[in-house]
């Protein structure tokens, strides 16, 4: 927009001989941002010297458009020491007057081209954002049935932080471990059974502290009775995109003789 009808007939015809077919102009600058938000401008040439309301203060009118917080602005002045001003007010580029028709065409088309990268980066965070988002629901989704899978196909199931907390417990996994951890939510405090095979316990406790995978390994216990079970338990630890270690989780079952 500029103040001059000149200058704006002079800038309208130089766009159109250059191919630009979407062009708008007024020479109200109170008009600019109601014009900015109804037609979304990639480009909006701005003239600093204007009765009324100055480029300035029209910059920070448009900055108040939550839609788009993008400045597009190429700022037009005769004052040089307003080109300094205008980009610590959020202009991306200037043009001196008078102009220079090369000089215009030039910094219209660099601009436009920076401003269609931007628009390509901004709709690549979106389409990012998005497929985030609904690989984190299937992730999730597909952790539950993890969960359910792992935990009807044993007889025991445990989860660990990465502190060595357990948040999910069931069957004897406490018992086979040999740790005393607090109750969790509906559930009474584990206690040290006798019976177990130390050493196969001591190498299995060594194995987690470690963070290494295990898989089918076998330990027993011996009941007051006398008599023996098998057990059969395998673990991973878990880490997440950045490799940090979240905790441990294993299954387990009883190993029953067939007779």
């Amino acid at each position: 927009m500029d103040d001059q009808a000149a200058n704006i007939s002079l800038l309208e015809q130089l766009l159109h001989d250059d191919g630009y077919t979407q062009v708008s102009s007024t020479q109200n600058p109170q008009d600019v941002c109601a014009l900015h938000r109804k037609n979304a401008y990639d480009l909006i040439l701005l003239d600093l010297q204007m009765p009324v309301m100055d480029g300035f203060q029209v910059m920070e009118g448009l900055k108040t458009n939550a839609v788009d917080p993008y400045l597009p602005v190429l700022v037009l002045t005769a004052q040089p020491g307003h080109k300094l001003r205008a980009l610590q007010a959020g202009a991306k580029d200037f043009i001196s007057k008078p102009f220079d028709l090369i000089e215009v065409k030039t910094r219209i088309h660099n601009m436009l081209e920076v401003r269609l990268l931007y628009k390509k980066l901004e709709n690549y965070s979106k389409e990012l954002e998005k497929a985030v988002q609904e690989r984190t629901a299937e992730l999730r989704e597909s952790e539950a049935r993890f969960r359910s899978l792992t935990e009807l196909a044993s007889d025991w199931y445990w989860e660990q932080d990465e502190n060595g907390n357990f948040t999910k417990v069931s069957g004897p996994a406490l018992e086979m471990l040999g740790v005393r951890v607090p109750p969790l939510a509906g559930e009474t405090a584990a206690r040290d059974e006798p019976g177990w095979d130390e050493a196969e316990r001591a190498e299995l406790r060594a194995t987690i502290a470690a963070r290494k995978p295990f898989l089918d390994f076998v330990f027993h216990r011996t009941n007051a009775d006398g008599s023996k079970h098998q057990f059969r338990v395998s673990g991973q630890p878990m880490f997440n995109e950045s490799c940090r270690f979240l905790g441990y989780r294993g299954i387990g079952m009883e190993i029953v003789e067939n007779k």
